[in-house]
């Protein structure tokens, strides 16, 4: 039996949502209420996978409008998830936005501790790394382990940023301190066999523990560690509305830096630039808007741990985790961390529709299809160097052949659509499936959680 996730409750059906202030003025859109006050949105997790068990918890989204005049902007944001599977894995968030509690500078944190029993590693630099699918089907003759391209990780994340204006309209300055502490091992094995009777995962090296064998992940790097990463960059923003832009640009341009003597030690000590340009245009005022997304992420120096490779570079997090390439954040529909790399570039394409407006409970809602074409790939390889291939793992099929390909690497793609159920411009139900165009990305993903990609 394959393992398959399934969505028990149909979570954008859930919606919850309270004013503690009343209305009393008409504002913002020709369509809009004027919101004031504080006004919440909520949205349930709930599904099921047969190794990692039940999810259930639930992600809560407070926004703060203060007397109106900013509408649809808001003063402050505050974003709350909790998600437990019953075998261990899981999310705790607090996300804390607010443009007016500092004059003149934007605060963002970010205080989480994830878990996850099965993240994805599928290897180094995208195509130059085999995926075989059926060495995770357990219905299949070559099947090895459905948690082969898994292991264990545990990431505890502190995060501020600040934001600030400088003396040229609509361009900032960004400045910031991120730590990470990663604890990575092994998956677990006996943990998600417990309660079981039948389709028990087997006790089998997975590729993270092949590559540990053989060289390619260093001992100092195989259990995870601390990093600190110090943030400086540039903004330039001309958004009319933050949440889904009907027009305009926004640039950042950063550098992090993760010194030795503040976690990573002297072996690990890198830097990275990250440069990401989003535009947005009207087709059709307030209705039909089409919007893009360019980024590109290298080392500059030094030695990147392989547990921050997939990390993404950005000022604010638009959901618990910005990593990729692959997965829900960045390329829809393929593999999560399928393109790993010490340089990554990609891009996203689509075309947003709002349809519908109402209002409902007083709030203001609108709901939207979006369609997207998504790519990225490997500019800078991850060099390994030498490394020794284990005898045994030859004798059971392991070969060098079979986990590296003579592939070159080239741009991975995406398609597929979504829909948006929006309340008060702000708050963000947010449903995407992807398909890739190559059988070596995986064969589709299917995302449920808040806001837009970009």
């Amino acid at each position: 039996m394959k393992t398959k996730r399934v969505v028990l409750i149909l979570t954008v059906c859930f919606l919850f949502a309270g004013s503690l202030w009343a209305q009393t003025e008409e504002g913002g859109t020709k369509i809009d209420k004027v919101k004031k006050g504080w006004n919440f949105g909520g949205l349930p997790v709930v599904s099921f996978d047969s190794d990692l068990g039940f999810q259930y918890g639930a992600l809560l989204n407070i926004f703060n409008y203060g007397d109106g005049s900013r509408y649809p902007d808001f003063n402050h944001n505050l974003c709350l998830e909790w998600s437990r599977f019953t075998k261990g894995s899981g999310i705790n968030r607090i996300f804390f936005d607010t443009k007016t509690l500092i004059p003149g500078i934007r605060f963002t944190t970010d205080l989480s501790y994830l878990t996850d029993k099965t993240y994805d590693f599928y290897g180094f630099n995208g195509y130059e790394s085999q995926y075989n699918s059926l060495w995770t089907d357990d219905e299949d003759n070559s099947y090895m382990s459905r948690v082969f391209y898994k292991y264990d990780r545990r990431l505890f994340r502190f995060s501020i940023d600040l934001q600030g204006k400088l003396p040229v309209n609509n361009l900032g300055w960004a400045a910031g301190v991120g730590v990470y502490d990663f604890s990575i091992g092994r998956v677990d094995i006996d943990k998600l066999n417990e309660g079981k009777t039948e389709n028990l995962l087997p006790d089998t090296l997975t590729l993270y523990e092949h590559f540990v064998k053989w060289g390619i992940i260093k001992p100092g790097e195989k259990d995870g560690g601390l990093a600190t990463y110090l943030k400086a960059g540039v903004v330039y923003d001309t958004r009319d509305n933050e949440p889904n832009p009907n027009r305009g640009i926004w640039t950042e341009a950063v550098v992090t830096f993760a010194p030795s003597f503040l976690g990573v030690g002297k072996d690990y000590q890198h830097m990275k630039f990250s440069l990401t340009h989003r535009q947005y245009f009207t087709l059709f005022p307030e209705r039909l808007t089409f919007a893009y997304r360019l980024g590109f992420q290298t080392t500059v120096f030094g030695n990147c741990p392989f547990y921050l490779q997939p990390n993404v570079t950005t000022l604010i997090l638009r959901g618990a985790t910005s990593e990729g390439l692959g997965g829900s954040k960045s390329l829809r529909g393929i593999i999560r961390n399928r393109v790993v790399g010490d340089g990554i570039a990609y891009g996203n394409l689509e075309l947003r529709w709002k349809f519908v407006y109402f209002t409902f409970i007083n709030q203001n809602f609108y709901l939207s299809l979006n369609g997207f074409l998504d790519g990225g790939r490997v500019v800078k390889p991850v060099q390994f160097g030498d490394y020794f291939v284990d005898p045994e793992d030859v004798g059971i099929g392991i070969t060098e052949d079979q986990i590296f390909s003579t592939d070159k690497e080239s741009f991975h793609l995406s398609y597929g659509g979504g829909f948006r159920i929006v309340m008060n411009r702000n708050f963000i139900i947010a449903i995407d499936h992807g398909r890739p165009f190559d059988k070596r990305d995986g064969k589709s993903g299917t995302y449920i959680g808040l806001n837009f990609l970009f």
